[in-house]
């Protein structure tokens, strides 16, 4: 059973950053995955995925985020940096994982079956 662990969530102040790391534990992975990807949740609000990478290594960001936030993978490890955070951007913070290429067919977005449990990030002004 494939496990994602996220890490590295905290308080920052607007316009500060944060690295969060998502290790996943497991499974071996006999093949990469199709994407890992970072979504973010604010309570009473739907899911929103924030940027994705997929097996070829092209990236993928939402509107909101590119330009500012950096998606990056190292083996079982990805990674999340953001900069200029806002404190709109206060959410929970989940990695991602498709594993069966559903994403192909759905989109990234609509596409993971494994989900670590998140992390908090809170962005004060």
């Amino acid at each position: 059973q494939v496990q994602l662990a996220e890490s590295g969530g905290g308080s920052v102040q607007a316009g500060g950053s944060l690295r969060l790391a998502c290790a996943a534990s497991g499974n071996p992975w006999s093949y990469p995955p199709y994407y890992m990807a970072w979504f973010r949740q604010v309570a009473g609000k739907e899911r929103e995925g924030v940027a994705a990478i997929q097996m070829d290594g092209t990236l993928r960001y939402a509107d909101s985020v590119r330009g500012r936030f950096i998606i990056s993978q190292d083996q079982n490890t990805v990674y999340l940096q953001m900069n200029s955070l806002q404190p709109e951007e206060t959410a929970t913070y989940y990695c991602a994982a498709d594993l069966r290429g559903r994403s192909a067919a759905v989109g990234w977005r609509h596409g993971m079956d494994y989900w670590g449990k998140g992390v908090l990030v809170s962005v004060s002004s």
